[in-house]
């Protein structure tokens, strides 16, 4: 296929031999796409084109409705063709290229989302760019063919605006972090106290609207609810998760989360389904119900799971990355009932459900219905009924519609997340067939994916994306680091420690004392962004700086210490600067400050999981585990080092710092030698 770009009706669109779902959706498009890549760069200096550089997802709402509008009209895709070089890049496959010129973007003072849309000099340095953009002016918006005309027609005329344009943009995205702010004890109190003050303590989440789950956040509450005894931030938690699991963002019928709800309500939600919200999700649920025993986050926990088992599982025994929001080109058409398809399949049944499910005539958005039970939180007098029965018979009714669109390339690092929330949320519900979903899972991201103790990105249709990202490596340690506190077995904490060396060799800055996203041998961008902020999911320095305690408690190699110490020094100021983006980083100082370490010693043949249980259900993000057959395995510096095995019971210690508990070889006793010192 020629790389000339079209001057007639004919399309040189280059996608249709990518894997990346999200590119796919695009091959069709009238647009001359090219992936991102060395010859569309070239294409652009040797024409002298400006790069226009869209970047969306697979699930993404808005980004359809551009495609729709404007990507698929052949007047606006003519314009595009004639006057840039169009590039279309997964965001999901290449976080790296989204993360600059989203950086971009919010440097120019813009609101972050997607589609992203920006416009880059043919060297691929940004001068300008948006997000989603009408066909024609409306909204206060201007429409896309005057953007196109306007970036085109300055590019060429006045090309002195577009070179002050990209200088200002590129001095700010490469300002330097200053890391004088010392981190104390006390910030982390701090910084929980002002992050809750944001929640809104009526509904849950943060205030306002649109409401997203922000579990790193939430999780950040949690820690101070344990370390400090603070029951206000563990009674938000608690809120949120109660109003996501009652509300219209979590799916009644077919269970799992979307990703967010344009309400303050958490009624109407975005109803794409990502991996990483769910496996996120998975984990929190499980803390907040091994300390509640709620059998409303258990229900929840189960048939999230249910649903990843039943939609998400490939053959690989890895986990796909989304579903998308519409069917048959609308939002939310596949999860939504009028009043009279429910009386259809339930019959006499409809009337009790419809009461319990907030179902009416007029429905509650645009003349449908989002089964919630969201009204009934307050009815503490009584548990209501479950209608297990009639929301089977609904299940079947919506499975012969047509289905939203399934993104199913694998992303390790989100399987990272599913692996460490299958295998924790296995052990506080005693469901052992969800840690063989993760060891599956764990199995296949750390072969396949994996080229000499390197992880690929994004796996697809026998494609692997290679080298990888920091995010994978560093999820995949902590996968590993659960794995090995859950099983004993000593693999994945080998796993742990030579992922981290990779890590080290190939991300560090040695300069900057933090992981980089990209490799130091990854194809070369304009900028080399370091993975210091929490997005959707924890950000890789936030993910090592908890990994790196956690290896040097299990080990007792004091350089891993070392490592997280200076990692969170050198983005003391970006973490006092940016709390909200920092709460993967402040809990990994949690742990650093104070990392409690539960060693069970076990004699051969003998079983020790009423004492593992026992320690995962007091939901201590702090607390490590190790499982020994003799305490000898510990470093000789180990305050637990020589310690016995009581009348030849399995028998824990709770150690922190250098000293220990007196023996354990109950788990009535197991709380108190924790929090009871």
């Amino acid at each position: 296929m020629s790389n000339e770009p079209s001057h007639s009706g004919a399309t040189r669109n280059a996608l249709a031999h990518e894997t990346s779902p999200y590119l796919l959706q695009h091959a069709g498009n009238p647009v001359d796409w090219h992936p991102w890549g060395p010859e569309a760069l070239a294409l652009a200096k040797e024409t002298n084109r400006p790069i226009l550089l869209s970047i969306g997802y697979a699930a993404c709402h808005w980004c359809h409705v551009m495609a729709h509008e404007s990507f698929e009209n052949e007047e606006i895709a003519a314009l595009m063709n004639a006057l840039f070089i169009n590039i279309k890049v997964d965001r999901e496959e290449r976080p790296d290229i989204d993360q600059i010129y989203m950086a971009a973007l919010h440097a120019l003072g813009q609101q972050g989302g997607w589609p992203l849309t920006m416009f880059l000099t043919p060297d691929g340095e940004p001068f300008w760019g948006g997000t989603y953009f009408p066909p024609e002016s409306r909204w206060g918006r201007p429409g896309f063919p005057e953007v196109l005309q306007s970036i085109s027609t300055t590019f060429s005329h006045a090309p002195n605006r577009i070179i002050a344009s990209r200088d200002a943009l590129k001095r700010r995205l490469a300002t330097p972090q200053d890391s004088s702010q010392v981190l104390t004890p006390g910030l982390l109190d701090a910084a929980s106290e002002q992050l809750a003050s944001l929640m809104d303590t009526e509904l849950g989440g943060i205030r306002g609207a649109p409401k997203f789950p922000q579990t790193s956040l939430l999780d950040l509450l949690w820690r101070h609810s344990v370390r400090s005894g603070n029951e206000t931030s563990r009674d938000l938690v608690l809120l949120s998760l109660t109003q996501m699991c009652e509300g219209g963002i979590y799916d009644h019928l077919g269970g799992g989360f979307s990703r967010y709800s344009v309400d303050d309500r958490w009624l109407v939600p975005h109803f794409e389904k990502m991996l990483y919200d769910n496996a996120q999700l998975i984990d929190l649920l499980s803390k907040a119900y091994a300390v509640t025993r709620a059998p409303l986050f258990a229900t929840r926990i189960e048939e999230t799971i249910g649903w990843l088992t039943r939609e998400m599982l490939l053959p690989e025994g890895a986990f796909a990355s989304s579903l998308d929001a519409d069917s048959e080109g609308e939002e939310g058409r596949f999860y939504v009932w009028t009043k009279a398809e429910i009386e259809a399949v339930l019959g006499e049944r409809a009337a009790a459900f419809s009461a319990h499910y907030d179902v009416s005539e007029g429905g509650n958005w645009e003349g449908h219905t989002i089964l919630n039970r969201s009204k009934l939180i307050a009815q503490t007098d009584a548990i209501p009924a479950d209608f297990a029965e009639e929301r089977a018979m609904l299940l079947q009714a919506r499975a012969k519609r047509v289905r939203p669109d399934r993104d199913d390339k694998i992303l390790a690092d989100w399987n990272a997340l599913t692996i460490s929330a299958l295998a924790r949320a296995s052990i506080i519900l005693r469901r052992p067939e969800w840690l063989q979903l993760a060891l599956d899972a764990y199995r296949f991201i750390s072969t396949t994916m994996m080229r000499h103790d390197r992880f690929g990105h994004s796996y697809r249709a026998g494609k692997l994306v290679f080298p990888g990202f920091a995010n994978d490596h560093a999820a995949m340690i902590r996968a590993a680091l659960t794995l090995h506190e859950l099983t004993g077995e000593h693999v994945f904490l080998d796993d742990a420690e030579r992922w981290t060396g990779t890590l080290n060799r190939h991300y560090w800055d040695d300069e900057g004392a933090a992981y980089f996203v990209s490799a130091d041998d990854a194809e070369a961008l304009i900028l080399r962004m370091k993975a210091n902020a929490d997005e959707a999911i924890p950000s890789a320095n936030g993910t090592m700086a908890e990994c790196l305690t956690r290896l040097w408690i299990l080990t007792g190699e004091d350089r891993y210490r070392q490592r997280a110490t200076e990692l969170l020094q050198s983005l003391s100021r970006s973490i006092a600067t940016n709390l909200f983006a920092s709460c993967s980083l402040l809990a990994g100082f949690d742990t650093l400050l104070e990392p409690v370490h539960a060693v069970i010693i076990i004699d051969a043949n003998q079983t020790h999981h009423d004492l593992l249980e026992a320690v995962f259900d007091l939901a201590d993000p702090r607390i490590m585990v190790s499982i020994l057959k003799a305490s000898t395995n510990l470093p000789e510096s180990h305050p637990a080092f020589g310690k016995q095995t009581i009348s030849g019971q399995p028998t824990l210690y709770i150690c922190r710092g250098q000293s220990c508990s007196r023996p354990v070889t109950d788990r009535i006793h197991v709380k108190q030698a924790i929090v009871g010192r």
